[in-house]
């Protein structure tokens, strides 16, 4: 079962998610503005951007998080039990609907993850 995906938007829980397996706040280079911090990824060792993605602290990463609304979908462990990096930053909106639309799981914070 470790190897359902999680969703939250709780910025301790993602912040110590990411830090357990070296992964840094960063934007998408060319987007955003002044004061606005773009398009959000979390970098992770061995998986950079090849210059694309610049870092930024977690405070201006969670302050746009929140500003559109976003929400983190994050795996624990993969099916063979390793550490899993998967995560992808949905619309907060996305997860409730697909939340609402789970006969009886309006509160479930776990669904299955996409194999990639």
């Amino acid at each position: 079962m470790s190897n359902l995906s999680k969703t939250t938007t709780d910025h301790d829980e993602i912040q110590r998610w990411a830090e357990e397996r070296g992964g840094k706040p960063t934007h998408v280079k060319g987007t955003g503005s002044s004061g606005d911090a773009g398009l959000l990824r979390i970098d992770f060792p061995g998986y950079t951007g090849e210059g694309k993605l610049e870092p930024i602290s977690w405070d201006d990463f969670f302050e746009k998080f929140d500003e559109q609304q976003l929400a983190l979908v994050y795996q624990d462990k993969t099916a063979d039990g390793t550490k899993s990096n998967f995560n992808k930053l949905v619309s907060r909106e996305t997860v409730a609907e697909k939340e609402h639309s789970h006969s009886g799981s309006h509160h479930s914070a776990k669904s299955h993850a996409a194999k990639r």
